[in-house]
């Protein structure tokens, strides 16, 4: 028998007495299996789930979803951060209502056609919802297949996810690709890990396992490290008057892009700028010193000092407590603080 037949075998076997039942995996509904893969690009399944229910209650379609307003587009994002990706999902479901017949396409050369829809998302797609045998290559299956293969190429490099891409092509189960490749996904993000020493002792393709014969399984797979995050100081001013509060939405182009957030000043502001710069705009009634948190995104990290301002007189960008609860995209940095007005209004 060829090892990776033996090896599949195995590992569907596997794969059959512990999957876990997920709201997309009872279904072969094509919208649901994107919108899913989607979502899961970096985030965690358990986060996921109410996601995807709420999105999916709110937008069952294809055509639901190419017709949304933007920012019940974005409140249902709200928290999952990466906001590209919605657009992209409100632009790819253009594409599919215009050139597709309102459906997504069969195909993996197709789907990559969409917008936001790599390899490894097409090849998801294609593989469940269509029984296409292609493999769907992400970080966990690089890591699987580093460690069995002893693979020392870089998989941070994109010229190893296509290599790796094109090896597996001959390792897929034909029979069965969607639970192979979910299976290879779920033995790399729980088994054979990354952060912490992998679970050789339960992994049901040991035996095959190069890397585990020869104890390198610590070692790989090689990983360049990324670039250190930039540190940036911002300044955020809750400006409100009689339960209406100042939001504004972030400029088209820049990080949140199309997210609302309260007043976001880029550096530190001590109390008396902070007094000059709203005191002529709204004039202050009473400022104090609010709580403090750091946010992090992939490619900088905020750490933001908060201060609660009462103000005379309000304008247009002032908005309901109601509003910013229900109705507005609020940026995933503002969230803490959204939490503790709650607190402490409650």
């Amino acid at each position: 028998m060829n090892s990776h037949i033996e090896r599949n075998s195995q590992l569907l076997a596997w794969y059959g007495d512990i999957k876990r039942l997920l709201p997309w995996r009872i279904t072969k509904d094509a919208y649901k299996i994107w919108i899913s893969e989607i979502m899961l690009q970096q985030t965690r399944v358990e986060a996921v789930i109410p996601y995807f229910e709420r999105f999916i209650t709110k937008l069952p379609t294809l055509e639901a979803l190419a017709m949304v307003d933007d920012e019940t587009l974005y409140k249902l994002w709200e928290g999952l951060g990466y906001y590209r990706r919605a657009r992209f999902l409100k632009e790819a479901a253009k594409v599919c209502m215009d050139t597709y017949n309102g459906r997504l396409p069969n195909t993996y050369k197709e789907l990559l056609t969409l917008p936001g829809v790599g390899m490894y998302t097409a090849a998801a797609i294609a593989s469940i919802a269509f029984d296409q045998a292609v493999p769907a290559v992400d970080g966990n299956v690089l890591r699987v297949y580093a460690r069995v293969h002893v693979c020392d190429f870089d998989i941070a490099k994109e010229k190893t996810k296509r290599f790796v891409f094109e090896e597996l092509q001959q390792e897929v189960d034909p029979n069965n690709p969607g639970d192979y490749n979910q299976a290879m996904m779920e033995l790399g993000s729980q088994v054979c890990i990354g952060n912490g020493t992998p679970r050789c002792n339960i992994c049901p393709i040991a035996s095959s396992c190069s890397a585990y014969k020869q104890g390198l399984q610590n070692s790989l797979p090689v990983k360049s490290k990324l670039k250190e995050r930039r540190k940036q100081n911002h300044t955020i001013l809750i400006l409100r008057k009689d339960h209406m509060y100042y939001v504004h939405k972030r400029t088209k182009g820049i990080l949140m892009e199309h997210m609302y957030e309260f007043m976001n000043i880029e550096h530190v502001l001590k109390k008396k700028e902070i007094e000059q710069l709203i005191d002529p705009m709204y004039g202050i009634v009473k400022i104090k010193k609010f709580t403090s948190h750091t946010h992090v995104y992939s490619h900088v990290e905020w750490n933001m000092q908060a201060y609660v301002i009462d103000v005379k007189q309000i304008d247009d960008h002032f908005v309901s407590w109601q509003m910013i609860q229900e109705k507005l995209p609020m940026a995933g940095a503002m969230k803490k603080f959204i939490q503790e007005i709650e607190k402490e209004t409650s």
